[in-house]
């Protein structure tokens, strides 16, 4: 296919990488909010209202990391083979799909999360540290993909 017919699809894989770029750095912030809260003795006890909206909007921005991961991952396939036919042309496929296991298994994990699970917050805490470095392997190597179907 003409390179020039994917512009747009390229342009929505950029807006789509910076929002859950702007997503995860969201969830760290109130996720350190979320767990300060728990750990104040003051709040131990207590639901506040606003404890609670703050786990909603943290499950909100979540769902929306979700879709634009799943969505970057549509969109590096149907580009990869509309430009190629083929996928595997760079290191930028395994980073793509690692961040994609990771972001499912963090959501996964944080749907497991309450006090007889002690597990899961472990779990979902190590992913989501481990999809910082995951994130910076995604945007290094993408810059690498972006090079090639420049003119």
């Amino acid at each position: 296919m003409n390179l020039p017919s994917f512009i747009w699809l390229w342009k929505i894989a950029a807006w789509s990488m910076g929002l859950s770029i702007l997503a995860y750095f969201c969830l760290a912030i109130s996720g350190i909010w979320m767990y300060t809260r728990r750990q104040h003795p003051r709040y131990t006890r207590n639901f506040t209202y606003k404890t609670v909206i703050l786990r909603l909007c943290h499950y909100a921005i979540g769902v929306c990391m979700v879709f634009l991961v799943l969505l970057l991952l549509a969109i590096g396939i149907v580009g990869t083979l509309g430009h190629f036919g083929s996928l595997g042309h760079s290191s930028h496929l395994i980073a793509g799909l690692s961040s994609v296991v990771l972001v499912l298994t963090s959501a996964f994990s944080a749907t497991q999360i309450n006090r007889d699970r002690s597990w899961a917050r472990y779990l979902h805490v190590s992913v989501n540290i481990l999809l910082f470095f995951v994130f910076v392997w995604v945007s290094l190597t993408g810059w690498d993909v972006v090079q090639k179907y420049l003119p």
